[in-house]
This record gives structure tokens, sequence and C-alpha cells, in this order.
């Protein structure tokens, strides 16, 4: 195929916004070059995502029906319609019942690639229409490498909370290690069943290695070690689309209640806290989280959802909470413009759950970052930037279960919010070298460039 021809990529990502977005974002920057994309969403699920949308006239939001399955609410598509991440099984399970539909539409399009992540059923079938099929991930290779080479899950017995306190052979970095707590969340996520009676480890496995090619949301610059390994492990191209620094900014402007209010503080004073719409708090655990806080004697903006079990996050808070932290401290259980919010000039620090596009959004902004990671790829999110790039500070955690206190959360934000902390200047000065990598925007076009050239290749 000769460079300048243009691409038709069909697209279906897992039915989370997390994803969903990710793969908007990459399809929007694709047709900036003038490469067609068609994007397959649940049928109610894209008029959510058309105002991002920034090239109708080449991305093609179809419609797929997603069935009903038992154990889901009616009219359910995606994780932001269920109350429990239990029932994050059943979307995947209406997920694998659309494969018919797929079928149809790709015979009928005919693209050169269809883009794919938990379908693992994707590769045999776009193998037999003749479609080159990529596992463009969401998840980081750092993690994949850690959890889903060959040499770790073609070991011969069940991976067990022991075998993930090691790396695999010959795994590059090794400042990334698992606390006990970590390993036996990654070996529980591995065994569970996740849609269609198949299990999570196989779905993900059977993609990567069933896939014509493995592409990552990810630069060389923070994962080049990672992607050399899984090059070299899954024995097939593995393929990088570059930094975010061009996150679409909002048309808005930030609701007023919340620019009046932070505007009342100074410059970098403020904490902003958000765990993302599929991140669930026990409620001791928020107890310490916000507890944190009113011990650190700053400022603090916390967008938190309600524990299971509890009606609302006010409901939630600890005895008096409301009344000792009024003037200086909101816990909001609402959406919020996360964007917005961490551009404003009062905020000074980021309390994340390390999501994907949580880091993404952060690491172009001024504000530091304290890492409260959860489960599976965000853990190995945090410890990129913790332990290897040295960019932000993790919440300390109990070994055994990954309980934080109030004092371990006021003692993270203290790091990196105190001028004169000497391990704070250090990751200050190391974050803003990020920060300008992120922003640079010559960069961010070689490997767009460079994304696109590779996946030409693949098809010439």
């Amino acid at each position: 195929m000769a460079a300048t021809s243009s691409l038709h990529i069909a697209m279906y990502p897992w039915f989370a916004f997390g994803h969903l977005v990710p793969y908007l974002q990459i399809a929007n920057k694709l047709a900036k070059k003038g490469h067609k994309i068609s994007f397959f969403v649940p049928s109610k699920t894209h008029l959510k995502l058309q105002p991002f949308n920034h090239f109708p006239h080449l991305i093609t939001f179809l419609p797929i029906t997603v069935p009903h399955v038992d154990g889901l609410p009616q009219a359910a598509e995606t994780t932001a319609d269920v109350s429990h991440p239990s029932q994050f099984s059943h979307i995947m399970t209406a997920m694998d019942l659309t494969q018919p539909q797929i079928k149809r539409l790709l015979q009928d399009l005919q693209p050169h690639f269809i883009f794919f992540d938990f379908t693992f059923w994707m590769p045999k079938l776009a193998s037999q229409l003749g479609i080159t099929s990529i596992y463009y991930s969401v998840i980081s290779a750092t993690t994949f490498g850690y959890i889903y080479t060959p040499s770790r899950q073609l070991c011969g017995h069940d991976l067990t909370e022991a075998d993930f306190m090691q790396p695999p052979p010959k795994y590059p970095i090794s400042t990334i290690k698992l606390h006990a707590h970590e390993a036996k969340n990654v070996a529980s996520m591995g065994r569970m069943k996740f849609g269609s009676d198949v299990l999570f480890s196989h779905r993900h496995f059977t993609g990567l290695c069933e896939s014509d090619a493995i592409a990552f949301k990810s630069c060389r610059e923070i994962e080049g070690p990672c992607v050399d390994y899984l090059t070299s492990e899954l024995k097939k191209p593995v393929l990088l689309s570059g930094p975010d620094g061009d996150i679409q900014q909002p048309t808005t402007a930030l609701e007023h209640r919340w620019a009046e209010w932070l505007s009342g503080f100074n410059a970098g004073s403020v904490i902003y806290c958000a765990f993302g719409s599929e991140c669930y708090l026990t409620k001791d655990q928020l107890h310490e989280l916000v507890l944190g806080f009113e011990l650190s004697n700053l400022p603090f903006f916390a967008a938190l959802k309600p524990p299971l079990g509890v009606e609302s996050v006010c409901a939630a808070l600890p005895e008096g909470f409301e009344q000792r932290v009024q003037g200086r401290g909101v816990v909001y259980g609402g959406w919020v413009q996360q964007q917005l919010i961490l551009e404003h000039p009062s905020i000074g620090c980021f309390v994340t759950h390390c999501g994907a596009g949580s880091l993404s959004e952060a690491l172009v902004k001024k504000c530091q970052l304290v890492l409260l990671p959860h489960v599976g790829d965000h853990i190995f999110r945090a410890r990129t930037m913790s332990s290897h790039l040295k960019v932000g500070v993790e919440v300390e955690k109990r070994e055994e279960d990954g309980f934080f206190t109030k004092e371990s959360v006021c003692k993270a934000v203290k790091t990196v919010m105190d001028e004169e902390n000497e391990t704070g200047k250090a990751i200050r000065e190391n974050r803003e070298k990020l920060r300008e990598l992120f922003l640079d925007k010559e960069l961010e076009e070689s490997y767009i460039n460079n994304f696109i050239h590779d996946l030409q290749v693949l098809i010439a």
C-alpha cells in the first residue's frame, strides 16, 4: 500500500467509558490524518460520545443492539449502566452475544483493520474475513508484560498470589513489584469468570496471542523496556500511538459554583480527589481518606461515589466531619468536569486511582500526583509513576490487606505539597519534565505518523 493511501479502520472497544473514550481519541487522531473510522458502539451510548467526535465526516458510529442478559437492568449497555462491579461480567456476556452483528458489519464494510480489546473471539473472525486484527490496549504494556506473557501464562499450573509476587523471567523493570494484597488481587482476577464462561486471564491472553499485532496508547519514553519485552515474548509487532498531549479540551466553562469556590484559595493549594466511575471505597476507607484530607489542613475537593450499600456519599461521611471542614472542604457525590477542575490554578495536587484516562488528563496539567490504586492495571500505572519514573507518591497501605490510614493519606499529600520536603522537590522536578514531554507537539506528531506507517506496513 502506498504511504499516502487512506486506511479504513473498524473499532470495537469494551463497553466501558474508560475504553470507549480512549478509542475515540485514537479515532480522532487517525481521522485528522484523513483515515476512515467505523466505530461500533451500543445504540444509545453513541449519543454520549457524539460531542467528542471531531471528524464526523470520517468517523461513523455504527449502532450495536446489545442483547439483554439475565442479571442486568433493562436496557443496560455499558458498565456505567449497572450498580455493582459484579454485573460487569454480564455486560461482557452481552457483548460476546453481539458477534453475529459484528460479523455482518465487517462483511459489509471490509475494513483494512479491526481494533478490539476484550472480545477475544475477534482475531479468528477477522482472519476468516481477510481483515487484520489489532489488539489496541488501553491497559498498559507494563501490566501486560508482568501478567500476560507466555512465560507466565504457559507455566503449567494455575497462577497464585505467590507467582505474582515475582515478575516473570527477564521482566525488564526491577522497580515494578507487587505487595501481597496486590498479588492476591491480580491472581483472583485471573481466575474470575468474565462473560460467556471465559476466564478473565484467558480472554486477554487469547486476544494477545491470536491478534495480528498489538498496539498501546503509550510511548517509549514511559514504557520502552516493556514494549521491547512484549515484542520478544509474543513474537509479533507492538505498535505505539503515542502520548495524549492534545486531549481535546471541553468547550464549556467550569460550573460556576465550583469555579467560585476554588477561586477562594491560593494558587496550587487545593487537593482534588476523584476515583473514576467504577471504583467503590468501603465506608471505613472513605472515612480514612477524607479524614486524611482534614488532617492535612489543606483545602480539598473530593468527587467520590458512595460506598456500596450507602445511599449517598454525604450519608457515609464521619460524624461531625462536614461541620469541621466547612469552608475549606467539599465532598461531592455527583459528576464533575474533571479536566476543567484539574486546570484551575488553585489545584495543587490530584489524588487519583490511576486510571488511564485520569492520568492522561493530569500529566499535561501542573498538579502534583498522589497515587491510590485499587485494582489491576491501576496498580502497575501507580508503580510506574512512583517507583520507576518518580513523578508521584503512592499512599502507603498495609501489606496484607491494602488498608490505608488517614495518616498515610496525609503523609503522601504533604510530601508533594510541602515545598521544603526534599523528596517532594525531586518528584516535582521529574513531574515537570514529564509534563513537558507530554506537551511536545513534535513528539506526539512523530508517534501518530509512525503508528500509521506501521499499520500500512502490516497490510502492504
